[in-house]
Order: C-alpha cells, then structure tokens, then sequence
C-alpha cells in the first residue's frame, strides 16, 4: 500500500486546496474497481476520491473524452464534482458524496426503491442537455474489440461470431429506427451508482458518449440481475410510465447487446492478466446469458416491435 499512497497523495497535491497535503496526515482506503485502482482520501483539506487508471486500459479508453464527459455529468447534477484531472495520464481526483451506499445486485434488492431512483437518475442524465464527446457505436465497438484481441493470445467462447451474425437483424431494426442521442454513461455497472436513500449518483465515465438512452437502462437492468418487478420498476422511474412496446424492445435488445459487447472487453481483461477476477468465467457468463435472451422466442417480436417503431 505505500507505494500506492504515494502515487495517491502525489496526485493529489494537483488538486486546488491540496498542494501541501502530507501523506502522514492522509487516511487511505483502497475501494473497488475492476481495473483502476481507486482511493478514498481522508485529508485535512477535505475528503476526495482519486482513481489511479489501470495498466493498458490506455488501449480502449480516451481519458481525455472521459474528463471532458464526467465534467458535463457533473454539471447535469449526476455524478460528483472533479476537482483535477489528467487528461493525457487518466488520474482523477473528485470529490466524494457523504452518507452514500454502493449499490451492488444484492443492494439493488434490498434497498428499497433503489430501481427507480437509478431510473430518475438516468433520466435526468439523459434529459439534461449536456453533450458528451464521442459517439458510442456498438457494433463498431465490437469490431473494435475484435481487433484488439486478434493481438493478443486469446480464444473467443465458441459461437461468439455466429451470434454476432445472428444479431443483425437487430442492428436493421434499431437503424430503421433511430432515436436522438443522448448523454449516456454507457457501462452502468451496479457499483458505478451510489445510493443516498433519496438520490443515486453515477460515477465512472470512463466508456461514455453520445447514445441511444435505453441502453443505459437496459445494461442496468442486466447488471442488477434484476426480476420483473425490479426492471419494471426502473422503467417506471425512468418513463414516468408504462413503457410503449417499441421502448420496452429496446430495453430487452439492449440487454442482450450489453451483454455482446462486454464478453469481448472480459476477454481483453482476461489476456492482459488483469487480477481483478475470473475474467474468462465473466465472459463466458455474458456470452451465455446473451444466448439464451437471444433464442428466446419473445426476442424477436420485440425486435419487431423496435423496427415498426
């Protein structure tokens, strides 16, 4: 660890307010994160997060777009303040949010209420008006991810490409029907949301953009591994009201492509020995679960749905 508070407290001294602060007067905590290594500080000057990005994360993540989003999340009233950041190297110092739980799938149902007001939380996101750089294209992010495995010494579950061919008819029907982007977090993992018992906060911009906003709520949905009632509860926080057929088809493609996408960035994480987890396990997972909602035989009137609009 001190290694790694010295890292810590060196970027903290970039911070307006902190460029005195002694590491004997910090109190460090290492928090979750599955490929950053990221800090809560207790200083003199006040409390502050400060995020260390991961080895080779610098191949599929743009930090300089990432600070520029998780500026705009703040100013649309989402996500806490950043108080510095690098936008060549990805350290980030920000400040914390008191009195706040960590959502996890288990949080998710415990908590109650905590599905919809991740809904409210999205939407507000998505409402606010503020514009993120970069555009997230799915597809070309899979193409992308393809490319950056076909360096590196790694298998694909088998079927991955046969399911990727099986998904086009979803890419037509979501190209019939495009809808006005949005400002989207884009890799809403349970604990990328902080739960205050009256708001939910998002953190972590590193895959933000410009979306398709039902993406967020759809990924969320699968994060959470949410039932029925849960999902119906976070589009309820979401809308306002019942979702239309086309809406609720978006979710449930969305679900299955979320799931498309990340199975690839598992793998990156799996050939670069990322020690976080079993990333190979996490893979096969998604691609699993990906299959099974895709052969389902309701997926394809909800894509139906979504190209008739």
């Amino acid at each position: 660890m001190t290694e790694y508070a010295d890292k810590v407290v060196s970027a903290l001294r970039n911070a307006p307010g902190f460029s005195d602060v002694r590491l004997e007067d910090c109190t460090i905590t290492r928090l979750g994160g599955m490929t950053n290594l990221v800090h809560r500080v207790e200083a003199p000057q006040g409390d502050v997060i400060v995020r260390i990005p991961g080895e080779g994360t610098e191949e599929y993540i743009d930090r300089a777009v990432e600070l520029t989003n998780a500026n705009a999340a703040y100013c649309a009233g989402v996500s806490p303040e950043v108080l510095w950041g690098d936008a060549k190297t990805g350290v980030m110092v920000s400040r914390t949010v008191d009195g706040i739980t960590t959502m996890t799938p288990e949080m998710f149902k415990s908590l109650a209420g905590s599905p919809r007001r991740a809904g409210v939380a999205l939407a507000k996101l998505h409402n606010s008006g503020e514009s993120f750089d970069f555009r997230f294209e799915l597809f070309a992010m899979i193409e992308d991810y393809l490319k950056v495995l076909s360096t590196k010494d790694v298998d694909l579950p088998e079927g991955y490409h046969d399911i990727v061919k099986a998904a086009e008819p979803v890419k037509a029907a979501l190209e019939a029907n495009p809808v006005k982007l949005a400002p989207c977090h884009c890799d809403p993992l349970c604990e990328n949301f902080l739960d205050d018992g009256e708001l939910m906060w998002i953190v972590d911009w590193e895959y933000s953009g410009m979306n398709d906003p039902l993406w967020d709520v759809g990924d969320v949905a699968v994060e959470a591994g949410m039932d029925a009632a849960q999902e119906a509860e976070l589009l309820q926080g979401y809308f306002g009201r019942e979702p239309t057929a086309a809406e609720k088809g978006r979710v449930v493609i969305y679900k299955a492509m979320c799931d498309l996408l990340w199975t690839l960035w598992g793998l990156i994480q799996h050939a670069d020995d990322n020690p976080a987890e079993d990333f190979w396990a996490y893979s096969v997972e998604r691609f699993e679960r990906c299959k099974t909602l895709m052969q389902n035989p309701d997926f394809g009137t909800h894509v139906q749905a979504v190209s008739a609009g």
